[in-house]
């Protein structure tokens, strides 16, 4: 009779299914915490980092990236638990960890509760005011535009406000201080959110409606919707010119990139005013496109402006 050793049969069990259950796992964590979504918004926060630092400090960058993707990812797995039996309406959502199963509410909670102390712990490391400004963040974004996602007229004022503070974090990790200059970055952030949310809102909107979710700012796909989009993409535009007039204190643009920032702002005007006209899923998918290349590009422009002049 085959005798079959009982400490070799668990070996090979464990070569066999452990590499796919941590890929499981990985995969699990990186839905549950947006992983794309949060290394955009990571992106945003190195950018104000360099921006604001007189002499790069590569610990103190290091911290920045493990307290951001904490904060922002807790922020996310918070924001899933809420949402949960809404996201099992809708077909972009209905295969996150949460509604499909993969994962238990109680494991998600703890892990939200555990990056939310590490997070902000880290964070603290760098600089009591960037840990402050951080856990406004997380409580706006849970507490108050999560719950509010049903309601247009306040939900994307709200998710404006809590998405436009990485940029501006970024600059008051360096410097410790809050001004004129993480202001100005603040400003130019929380005025794209609102055409981005409204493009995504656009094309998304049957599946949104699944779930109860009305991004768009009357709750329609109409004309008046489009014009709130060219008139916010403008207000972005301009708000994303005002280092170039030197006005901004220590945060500047030279003419040269100031011209840059203003052909990438044509571009993205250009996009909101074919939804304006066209007042399609289509268009506004592509100007959904335009707003994540307009401001991943004006921060590289506003970076290498200051490490080339």
């Amino acid at each position: 009779m085959m005798y079959l050793c009982p400490s070799k049969f668990s070996m090979s069990l464990s070569v066999t299914y452990s590499p796919s259950l941590a890929k499981a796992a990985l995969q699990n964590f990186k839905d549950i915490t947006k992983f794309r979504l949060s290394i955009s918004v990571l992106f945003s926060s190195i950018a104000g980092y360099l921006l604001g630092a007189e002499v790069i400090d590569f610990y103190v960058l290091f911290l920045l990236c493990v307290g951001g993707y904490a904060m922002v990812g807790a922020s996310n797995v918070f924001n899933q638990i809420i949402e949960r039996d809404l996201d099992a309406l809708m077909d972009r959502t209905k295969n996150r960890p949460l509604p499909a199963g993969k994962m238990s509410v109680r494991s998600a909670f703890i892990l939200g509760c555990t990056m939310t102390i590490i997070g902000l712990g880290v964070i603290y490391a760098i600089n009591p005011i960037t840990a402050l400004f951080g856990a406004i963040s997380i409580f706006m974004y849970v507490c108050l535009y999560t719950p509010l996602k049903t309601k247009p007229q306040h939900s994307v004022i709200v998710g404006a406000f809590t998405g436009a503070i990485p940029f501006m974090l970024g600059w008051v990790a360096a410097s410790g201080t809050f001004g004129i200059e993480p202001g100005t970055l603040f400003m130019v952030q929380f005025f794209w959110q609102f055409p981005h949310f409204w493009a995504i809102g656009w094309f998304l909107y049957e599946d949104y409606e699944k779930g109860g979710f009305f991004m768009l700012p009357n709750g329609k796909r109409d004309k008046g919707t489009a014009f709130q989009v060219v008139l916010y993409c403008i207000w972005t535009v301009l708000a994303s010119l005002i280092p170039a007039f030197g006005i901004s204190g220590s945060l500047y643009l030279t003419p040269v990139s100031g011209i840059l920032v203003g052909l990438l702002g044509l571009g993205l005007i250009y996009y909101a005013l074919r939804l304006y006209k066209e007042k399609s899923s289509k268009a506004a998918k592509a100007l959904m496109l335009a707003s994540v290349s307009y401001i991943t590009l004006l921060q590289i422009i506003y970076v290498i402006d200051k490490f080339v002049r």
